[in-house]
């Protein structure tokens, strides 16, 4: 049975079952050809009628000499060997910050693989889909420029400090927007919703990374401009903290579509 045929085969079988009105094949770039004859065949067949056929495409993931990423015995990593050397390298970030040397072993271990989890995931995605990249751990784990690591502290902070909030009894309340920093937060939140129809247009996740990364360092030059906790007048510190958790939440949400999980604490 030729590789088409079983692919056709697929078609059928999910349109009789599931009746999808779209089915995305997520699939290296390089099978395009391949997918091309299977639509076609499916189409003119009337196997698909009713349902959309597309070939989402990506590029190799390459090692430092530009070829696809191998192990050093030449074969194919194993999904399970990325994770627990991202997880190691994560660790070992951890330290080097001085992160979670006061926490419990457990704990400890799962923001490594939180953070370890983040780091592949968003160096995967930040990318367009169909440019290939360098396999690069050390720099993917880093808590400094467009990391999924540094993402996580971002957000973490403002968990931070809307949880001291809590615990002094404040609370987030109405917004008024007066200076420039709390302006360019709110422009970087009401842009959210481009972003995501953006990023389901083109498929293309590097879009909602971006938009992260942006929202994140809007929130980064509002915190250090701006007092929050310290602020004597009452509303302007309600306002303040009520933006801090719109930013949270638009940054959680974010990295939830991304797949990347945030420790409470980091």
């Amino acid at each position: 049975m030729l590789y088409e045929t079983t692919d056709v085969a697929t078609i059928v079988d999910r349109v009789r079952s599931l009746h999808p009105a779209l089915i995305l094949y997520v699939v290296d770039q390089r099978q395009h050809e391949h997918f091309e004859k299977v639509f076609r065949a499916s189409r003119k067949a009337g196997y698909a009628d009713g349902t959309e056929l597309e070939h989402v495409g990506f590029g190799t993931i390459n090692g430092a000499d530009g070829k696809p990423f191998k192990t050093r015995a030449g074969g194919v990593l194993k999904l399970y060997d990325l994770i627990e050397m991202a997880k190691a390298e994560a660790g070992k970030r951890l330290v080097e910050q001085g992160i979670g040397a006061d926490y419990p072993e457990a704990e400890r271990d799962e923001v490594a693989r939180q953070v370890g989890l983040a780091a592949i995931k968003f160096a995967d995605l930040s990318n367009y889909r169909l440019t290939n990249y360098i396999f690069d751990l050390e720099r993917f784990t880093r808590f400094e420029g467009k990391t999924g690591p540094y993402l996580q502290y971002a957000a973490v902070r403002v968990k931070s400090l809307l949880r001291k909030a809590a615990d002094e009894g404040q609370q987030p309340g109405p917004i008024a927007i007066q200076a420039a920093e709390e302006r360019g937060l709110a422009l970087a939140l009401l842009r959210f919703p481009d972003a995501l129809e953006e990023t389901l247009r083109t498929r293309a996740p590097n879009v909602m990374c971006d938009y992260a990364f942006r929202l994140a360092q809007a929130f980064s030059s509002f915190y250090a401009a701006h007092h929050i906790l310290s602020e004597a007048d009452p509303a302007l510190r309600a306002s303040r903290l009520g933006l801090s958790a719109l930013a949270l939440r638009a940054l959680e949400t974010s990295l939830d579509l991304l797949g990347i999980e945030v420790p409470e604490r980091m």
